[in-house]
């Protein structure tokens, strides 16, 4: 009887460290690659677009051409190169965990978002993203936003912020373990 009860203690311990808990998160990385949501070009959108190879391309200019379509007409309208403005940024700094990147708030001047670049950090349990108005040194103080799940410990990622938020007043952004009240690390937003 004492070895049974001796292996469900151990089956119910080895549940509560790994399955409860989440410890084995610890284990595994979760790696995201999230391009600018501000970028142009092919595999923005998620659809695949073949690559035009020169011949393809000198027959859509020969055909242009044939048209009367030059490209340098006054009559087209000129393109309008997108502007992008960082509002803010700052160095991730590891609190409870290394971590370490840029975090950076950009806008196109309707949309904002929180993007992380060259981001890594331990990965752990229940992590989510959390804009605060306390500094990085501190804790996440009693009004934090949450912007939801970490999408990876590793790698480039975006997060939308709404028109709501101030960013006159959220000035810090945390890797929060919700589960555990730890903060993994986080960075300033100047």
């Amino acid at each position: 009887m004492s070895g049974i009860s001796a292996a469900v203690l151990a089956g119910i311990g080895a549940w509560l460290f790994f399955g409860f808990f989440g410890f084995h998160t610890l284990f595994f990385d979760e790696k995201v690659d999230e391009a600018n949501p501000f970028a142009a070009g092919p595999g923005v959108s998620g659809i695949e677009i073949d690559a035009t190879t020169q011949e393809q391309a000198d027959a859509m200019n020969d055909a242009m051409a044939e048209k009367g379509i030059t490209g340098d007409s006054e009559a087209e309208e000129p393109m309008v190169e997108e502007m992008i403005d960082t509002l803010g940024q700052g160095m991730f700094i590891g609190r409870a965990h290394p971590t370490t990147g840029v975090a950076k708030i950009i806008t196109d001047g309707s949309r904002r978002f929180l993007r992380f670049e060259d981001f890594e950090t331990d990965n752990g349990p229940d992590l989510n993203v959390y804009l605060t108005t306390t500094g990085p040194d501190g804790g996440v103080g009693d009004d934090p936003i949450d912007l939801g799940n970490l999408k990876g410990n590793i790698g480039d990622q975006n997060y939308e912020l709404g028109p709501e938020i101030d960013l006159d007043r959220y000035t810090t952004v945390f890797i929060w373990c919700v589960r555990f009240s730890v903060a993994f690390g986080a960075a300033a937003l100047v």
